[in-house]
């Protein structure tokens, strides 16, 4: 299969492996840049020194293309960027922060640069600095959210018509069915994070994995949104979160409830009650954990089967 998001990265299949927080190691990058996708390494839960290490242990591991994702309001995030560019990482995915300074710097070295939005104006705002593809993402999606609460099926369309950069949608796509009505609503590519969260290669810990599979429909919550919207597996976490909110408490409260490590405390060592648990509504149709490079083949079967389908259909 071959179209702008393909040619722009090197790549088999239009598919790009999110690069979330303490699911994303070089593990999970090569094994799914190995099958064809763009594997991306999370930088937002490393330190620089073990970002560093990832980096090298994924070139020794592939010969494939993979990238990194940097979310820009990491508070090392310029330690970050020197680690990228001495190691001559090329391709960036950015996130969460004004992409304009960092996107000239990468620019400069040769490197294919995205960022990733939730509205309109930032993805305008995107195409002016120079990136060579956006990722939007719409608020099915796990983790950090947009302010706006645009579901992927409003937004894909609509940054289609603002832009005329490669699109890659994401946000509610763990299937090649979900794949095939992005690339209908104007998307060239996919970003996929819940199901690569819970492959085989996946840093998370077990735990985290297992409650991704028993999530059930209404199982996520948009929460922390006088903060930053995050959405989250319920849990006793969530459950003191509303308490708070409830009752009107201060962002600075809320900061305390929060504190720091929550999502290393979910998602990364398992506790699974008391830590942050990110992931999107399309994990009510995870079943089961599977190696990385099936995940891929599957939606790609998917994918060509479904279209097939629709081509036979009389409307």
């Amino acid at each position: 299969m071959s179209n702008r998001v393909t040619e722009l990265f090197g790549i088999r299949y239009p598919i790009v492996q999110g690069g979330m927080i303490w699911c994303s190691g070089w593990k999970l990058a090569t094994a799914v840049s190995n099958a064809g996708g763009l594997g991306l390494i999370g930088g937002g839960s490393m330190y620089p020194d073990v970002f560093r290490e990832h980096i090298r242990k994924a070139r020794a591991a592939t010969q494939k293309p993979f990238g990194v994702n940097l979310p820009l309001i990491y508070p090392q995030v310029d330690d970050m960027v020197n680690i990228v560019i001495e190691e001559g990482v090329r391709i960036v995915f950015t996130s969460a922060g004004n992409p304009k300074k960092y996107t000239s710097m990468f620019k400069q070295q040769g490197m294919v640069v995205v960022h990733v939005i939730a509205n309109q104006k930032f993805a305008v705002k995107c195409e002016e600095t120079g990136v060579d593809a956006i990722v939007a993402e719409g608020f099915e999606a796990g983790g950090h959210n947009g302010m706006e609460e645009t579901t992927t099926l409003a937004l894909i369309p609509l940054i289609r018509k603002s832009v005329k950069v490669p699109l890659i949608a994401a946000g509610g796509i763990a299937s090649g069915r979900a794949m095939l009505a992005a690339f209908a609503l104007g998307a060239e590519g996919v970003q996929i994070g819940s199901r690569f969260a819970a492959s085989e290669e996946s840093s998370a810990h077990t735990a985290f994995k297992q409650k991704i599979v028993e999530a059930r429909d209404g199982d996520t919550k948009l929460t922390l949104k006088s903060i930053i919207p995050v959405r989250l597996i319920k849990n006793e976490f969530v459950r003191k979160v509303e308490e708070l909110e409830a009752r009107g408490a201060s962002r600075e409260e809320l900061l305390e409830l929060l504190g720091r490590g929550r999502a290393k405390l979910g998602m990364f060592e398992g506790n699974t009650e008391e830590g942050e648990l990110e992931i999107g509504q399309v994990s009510a149709l995870i079943d089961e954990i599977r190696p990385a490079g099936e995940i891929v083949e599957e939606i790609m079967r998917e994918f060509h089967q479904a279209k097939q389908e629709l081509a036979g259909e009389k409307f």
